[in-house]
């Protein structure tokens, strides 16, 4: 969730499977990725495409002007909500009530905001017009939510992400004012614990996510824990 833009590689790194437009739930075994993570490159993000990836740990992820870029990084960055950790001072926020926890009322608010939230070290945006209408699209078929801190009316801070079985696949955050997406991270981590949520699935290391008990899985860990956590039943439509 967040890491730096996505960089251009040396061809001889890339690996070449090129996705059938025929097929969209095929996908090349995740364990063939090259050692960026980097695992396939084309198709589209239509839903069928976008939830079979997920479901095999596999996760698109390019900037604008490259081609579309499939990935399944090893190490995983990976949550498990029984880990979750709170700092003293964000304790305090949560308990002082800053902010107001909405789900799924502002979805396309949310992702756009993450699109346009500047990232040190980063020009531009992964998140593309085409990427955000693919997720835009997802959230309408339940598959895709939003987690929003509200204040004042106005919406301060958030995440979004995608939901399969009892796993959620953490995409990005953005925020506009203290604490506005740790607070709202951390209600969710709460509340995935008690849905029987498995893992928060945070993609790549971040500083920010270590603070918060994430850890890195080898693939083969992941890869395990993705097919238990599949066995669920998805918690879909709008999260209220």
């Amino acid at each position: 969730m967040d890491a730096v833009a996505p960089g251009v590689y040396p061809i001889e790194e890339v690996p070449i499977y090129l996705l059938s437009e025929d097929e969209p739930e095929v996908f090349p075994p995740p364990e063939k990725a090259d050692r960026s993570g980097l695992l396939a490159v084309g198709g589209d993000l239509r839903p069928e495409r976008l939830l079979a990836a997920y479901a095999q740990g596999i996760f698109p992820w390019y900037s604008e002007g490259q081609p579309l870029l499939w990935h399944s990084p090893n190490p995983r960055f990976v949550l498990e909500p029984d880990k979750l950790h709170v700092g003293r001072s964000l304790r305090k926020t949560l308990k002082a009530g800053v902010y107001e926890i909405r789900w799924d009322t502002a979805f396309a608010d949310v992702i756009r905001a993450c699109a346009e939230a500047p990232r040190p070290g980063q020009d531009g945006t992964w998140i593309t017009d085409e990427m955000r209408e693919a997720y835009v699209e997802l959230h309408r078929l339940g598959f895709a939510h939003s987690v929003e801190s509200w204040a004042e009316g106005e919406l301060k801070g958030g995440f979004y992400g995608v939901s399969l079985g009892a796993a959620f696949f953490g995409e990005s955050m953005f925020a506009r004012a203290p604490d506005a997406s740790k607070v709202a991270f951390a209600t969710a981590v709460e509340r995935f614990r008690e849905w029987g949520f498995q893992f928060i699935d945070c993609q790549m290391e971040t500083e920010h996510l270590a603070r918060f008990g994430a850890e890195s899985w080898p693939r083969r860990r992941f890869l395990q824990a993705l097919a238990r956590a599949l066995r669920e039943p998805t918690r879909r439509g709008r999260w209220a």
